[in-house]
């Protein structure tokens, strides 16, 4: 017997549903302030005079202020010692005064000018000299890496990434909480979505439910939604065709929101109608290997001991072994944030030891070519104590919420 699966409309789901954002905050400039003064510590104790951070989230994580990645510059210069300096566009400067947590300069650049020339300029300010590291933010656009070398070849330029990652792999209890409501959140938008499923029901009709769903609990709406049925479940990050369900599919649902800049992320699967018994021993191989892998994270443990240790548990479960399909054809895990997909990330031979503040998805897929396919991934957090679930997983494969 299945439950939780069908059986309601979507006003029905909709009502079940109410805002949980209210007694929520974003993160404040105190955090921002310990967010820069980390970073320049770990810049001084590794001899790089200064990063330049990019339009996008690494300039958000570090100074709250909000833009978005162009064709024109706009970043900040966080120098090893000293205050930020922000660099834009001369037009877009009240903008970006009106956007502004953390205080600095904004200094701008007209049209017809070189910013990278005045990138160099404010550098060179900043104490910055010949020979000394400079970093540059990691999602940085190639033509701006490419202006940067040509306008400061006395430096040497080199990936920011290991201060980045080092301040934003560690999340603070701040963090940790806007992305538990988030992911609470989701959770809540799974169990609706379940209860309206018909046979005849299109994906395009799910995803469009989710979206007005996550509109109820809060958020502006899914951050980014993957509906598949039958088949179409074996294709990890799915199709490009609607599917229409019915008796006997697997159902995948893999979606998530933004709460205050962080994300949610969580996957069901589950059967509508009566599971094969095939679908019903790989959902248990699929619920095992996730289970294994959380297990298996443990402070001071390499990332990829939690990827092993979930390979291990589907090899005993007749899949795989490595990459091998039927089995898992991707990585275990991966970092969560303020991007979806960030550090650390739960794959084979990654050396990187688990500490407390890491956060990671669990989701160790099962693809059956042709057939189907069965993900579930919840999130977990690292504690000195060990991992702790942002969501629980599922029940089992016809009651997934329990």
């Amino acid at each position: 017997m299945q439950t939780g699966i069908g059986g309601a409309t979507q006003a029905e789901a909709l009502a079940t549903l109410s805002d949980m954002t209210g007694d929520t905050a974003p993160v404040g400039e105190s955090e921002f302030l310990a967010r820069i003064d980390k970073a320049q510590r770990y810049m001084r104790e590794h001899q790089i005079a200064a990063i330049y951070l990019n339009a996008g989230t690494n300039l958000s994580y570090f100074t709250g202020m909000d833009w978005y990645a162009s064709e024109r510059l706009v970043g900040a210069i966080l120098p090893a010692s000293g205050e930020i300096i922000y660099v834009a566009p001369a037009f877009e400067i009240d903008s970006l005064t009106e956007r502004q947590v953390i205080g600095g300069k904004i200094i701008g650049w007209q049209e017809h000018e070189s910013p990278y020339a005045l990138v160099a300029q404010l550098v060179k300010q900043a104490g910055v000299k010949g020979g000394d590291l400079f970093g540059v933010d990691e999602s940085t656009a190639f033509f701006i890496v490419d202006g940067f070398h040509k306008a400061m070849a006395h430096l040497e330029i080199i990936n920011a990434g290991p201060v980045t990652a080092h301040c934003r792999m560690h999340k603070s209890a701040s963090e940790l909480a806007l992305i538990q409501r988030a992911m609470d959140m989701t959770l809540a938008v799974h169990k609706a979505t379940a209860s309206i499923l018909h046979e005849g029901i299109t994906t395009t009709e799910v995803e469009q439910f989710i979206h007005a769903a996550h509109q109820k609990v809060g958020a502006s709406g899914s951050y980014f939604c993957i509906v598949l049925f039958g088949k179409a479940t074996s294709f990890p990050h799915g199709v490009k065709d609607p599917q229409v369900l019915k008796q006997g599919d697997l159902v995948l649902i893999d979606t998530g929101c933004k709460l205050h800049g962080y994300l949610s992320d969580i996957t069901r699967t589950y059967a509508f109608g009566k599971a094969s018994d095939k679908q019903a021993r790989l959902w248990q191989a699929e619920k095992d290997a996730q289970l294994a892998a959380f297990a298996a994270a443990a402070i001071g443990e390499p990332c990829g001991n939690v990827d092993a240790a979930a390979r291990a548990s589907l090899e005993t479960a007749g899949l795989g072994p490595e990459y091998n399909l039927p089995g898992l054809p991707h990585r275990t895990g991966h970092g969560i944030g303020m991007d979806i997909h960030e550090w650390p990330y739960l794959v084979k031979d990654n050396p990187q030891t688990l500490a407390a503040g890491m956060c990671f998805s669990n989701e160790p897929m099962i693809v059956v070519p042709g057939e189907f396919g069965i993900r579930l991934e919840d999130h977990f957090y690292m504690t000195d104590q060990g991992p702790r679930w942002f969501t629980e997983p599922a029940l089992s494969i016809n009651n997934p919420f329990g």
